[in-house]
Order: C-alpha cells, then structure tokens, then sequence
C-alpha cells in the first residue's frame, strides 16, 4: 500500500512524526508537507509565487519533502510532481487542535485530504482535540486501523473521512462513532493592542458557539470523547434549496429582445 502525508502544521511537526511512524508499519509511506505551520489557510493554492520542494532529514535521516506552500499545493505537487504513481491513499495530520463543525472550512488539515478527494485519492484527515496534545499514540494507530479498512472497503470518489480523536489514553476514550458535520461556530473578535511603538494591531481571537448538543455531530462526540468519523464531500451544493428554487422560475428573468 502506497501512502502519501500531509498536514498543516508543518514537517517537523510531532503530529505527522507520530502518524509516519505508525504508519510505516501497514505501508509505502511518503511525507510530502508544508515547509512551515499553515493552520487556518483552508484550500488556498499557490499561484503568483513559485513552490520549491526541499528534502527533509530528521536526525540526519531522509524524512521527506518539505514545500513552501500551502496543504493542497503539497497534495498538488507530490502526486503530479514527486510520486512516480498515485498513492493508494493520502493521510493528512496529526492536527493539533479538532477540525470539527464550521471549523472544517478553514482547516488546511482537512483541505490537504479535500484536494486528495478531488484528484480521485482517498483520503482521512485526522485531528486530536488539544492544541498541546499529549496522547497522539491513540490517534496514530486508530489512523492505521481506519486506513486499512478504507483500503478494503473504498470510499465513494470525491468523499473523504475526517476523524478527530479526544486527547486521552485509549482506556478514557468511549468509543467509536459515525458523525456528521456540527453547526457550532466560532464567534470571532479581533481584539485591539498596541504595540511597543503605541500603533494599534488585532489579535483574532474569540468563543466557540456550542449548538450541537447530539451525538450525531462530531462536536458533540470528540465532547462526550468519543471518537467521530464523518464523511464529507466538496460538493457544496444545497440540494433541498436547489429544488424549492425550480419554482422561483429564474430562467423568465432575462428576456430575450426580439
């Protein structure tokens, strides 16, 4: 099994050192990441800069490819430039922190294996709810186990999984659940400072809007710890409202001159 991973925490991250190790141990395993953290920059691509692709070593040994550019551009670029073949599957994470409800819009961990899903990979973006984790054994192995299981059962082309697992040892965590994707928000304030000059700067900052209070959703369940894995697709379209707007008739909007 050929495996490609990604994240966006950046190569020297100890989330994707986890994942890479465990997952050695099922695989053909690629690391292909960005040269630094690029959390929060969703499904951005690079365009009017040029990427260059860095070998990495790790206590003097070949880690993998380092990119200075965004999740996706490494997704992009290691299966149309570095592989010699598509992988199997691509893996992206360890994220530190979850990816879970509105938050999997801006999340490069999630858009590195979106940009998988696109080019027909398929893909797992897994996060631990902590940004300080301390159990990313758990993660890493339940990674593998989910990924062999992919392997043997597909995934529809275009869906990927994202899984958050709660940062506990695996004796706390209660189990396994199918999820769906949350509604609960962030509330974002850009806060006011200055600087050491007087000049006024902003520090995003803010408090998480819980709504979700099912077990359904993936916020609800990485709360109650338990682990959620929920299908998603980048197919945005609103079905329900595309049908109620068949009878707005928008097609008599513009007439035609005779």
């Amino acid at each position: 099994m050929k495996i490609l991973i990604s994240n966006d925490d950046g190569i020297d991250s100890p989330g994707i050192a986890a994942l890479t190790k465990e997952l050695k141990k099922i695989g053909d395993v690629t690391v292909i990441a960005p040269r630094t953290e690029q959390s929060a920059v969703g499904h951005a691509i690079t365009m009017k800069f040029p990427l260059r692709i860095t070998e990495y070593y790790k206590n003097g040994d070949f880690f993998g490819y380092a990119i200075d550019g965004t999740p996706a551009d490494c997704i992009k670029i290691g299966i149309r430039n570095i592989l010699k073949e598509k992988p199997d599957i691509v893996i992206s994470g360890i994220n530190c922190g979850s990816n879970t409800a509105i938050n999997i819009i801006y999340s490069g961990t999630v858009s590195a294996a979106r940009e998988a899903a696109i080019m027909d990979v398929p893909a797992i973006a897994v996060s631990v709810t902590s940004h300080e984790p301390n159990h990313y054994e758990y993660a890493a192995k339940f990674s593998a186990d989910l990924t062999k299981l992919v392997v043997q059962h597909k995934l529809t082309t275009g869906t990927l999984l994202n899984v958050n697992v709660p940062d506990l040892p695996d004796e706390q965590i209660k189990g396994v659940l199918l999820t769906q994707q949350g509604k609960s928000k962030w509330d974002d304030i850009y806060e006011e400072r200055l600087d050491p000059y007087g000049k006024k700067y902003y520090w995003l900052t803010g408090n998480l809007m819980q709504v979700d209070n099912n077990l359904i959703t993936d916020q609800h369940a990485v709360r109650e710890n338990y682990v959620s894995v929920t299908p998603i697709h980048f197919d945005l379209t609103d079905y329900e409202t595309y049908d109620k707007m068949k009878h707005w008739h928008l097609e008599n909007m513009h007439k035609q001159k005779s």
